[in-house]
């Protein structure tokens, strides 16, 4: 009955701050939604937003672990503001804070949706979409790049693994052992789940074989 009260609690508290950052957006008091983000970030969890921004997703997850329970409430709600901050900083054309913050959020939903967590703020699937559509016109990092690998796979997005696999290939920066490994698991899943993610068995096997004549 708590743990209830406490989730209803928070996700009223977001839905409040996120419709305040809107209304001051639609004001055009952009700097004043930022400095509204910050006391957010200061006063809600345990850490300064200083801190907050400058830890990378994963450092910032070992953070919010407790007892060895992810606490994926907070985690939302951060990725939640950093979305906000992303898109205020995109309507004061400062485009380098905006695309950081936007591949900040899209860290942390990746990594909320592959952990399984309960959408008690936000829906990681839906936002990880938006997120991505938003930073298409730009190169993601190769953090970002393997992480939604990552999430491609467990999604059985197999077509949309296996574009990002290549990527990371071509940038040298995914080990061609580790793509084998990927096809290799892909080839685990029945014909049915396989041609429902656009890689027929196939396909996969045609990509294992070239891979293992490098």
């Amino acid at each position: 009955m708590f743990q209830r009260d406490y989730f209803m609690r928070m996700i009223e508290q977001m839905t409040e701050a996120v419709g305040q950052i809107m209304n001051l957006r639609q004001a055009r008091k952009h700097e004043e939604a930022l400095l509204y983000i910050d006391e957010l970030l200061d006063k809600r969890f345990r850490l300064s937003s200083k801190l907050i921004r400058s830890l990378s997703d994963e450092d910032l997850m070992k953070v919010m672990t407790t007892n060895g329970i992810l606490e994926t409430d907070h985690l939302q709600a951060i990725a939640i503001l950093m979305k906000q901050e992303a898109e205020l900083y995109s309507e004061l054309g400062r485009k380098d804070e905006s695309y950081f913050a936007h591949v900040k959020s899209l860290h942390l939903f990746l990594r909320l949706s592959l952990a399984g967590a309960e959408p008690t703020i936000a829906e990681p699937r839906g936002q990880i979409k938006v997120l991505l559509d938003r930073l298409r016109p730009y190169e993601l990092p190769v953090t970002a790049k393997r992480l939604l690998m990552e999430w491609h796979e467990a999604e059985g997005h197999y077509d949309l693994a296996e574009n990002v696999m290549y990527e990371l290939l071509d940038d040298k920066a995914l080990n061609p052992s580790e793509a084998v490994d990927i096809y290799r698991r892909m080839l685990l899943q029945h014909n049915e789940r396989l041609a429902a993610g656009g890689l027929p068995r196939e396909e996969i096997e045609q990509g294992l074989k070239a891979l293992l004549k490098e």
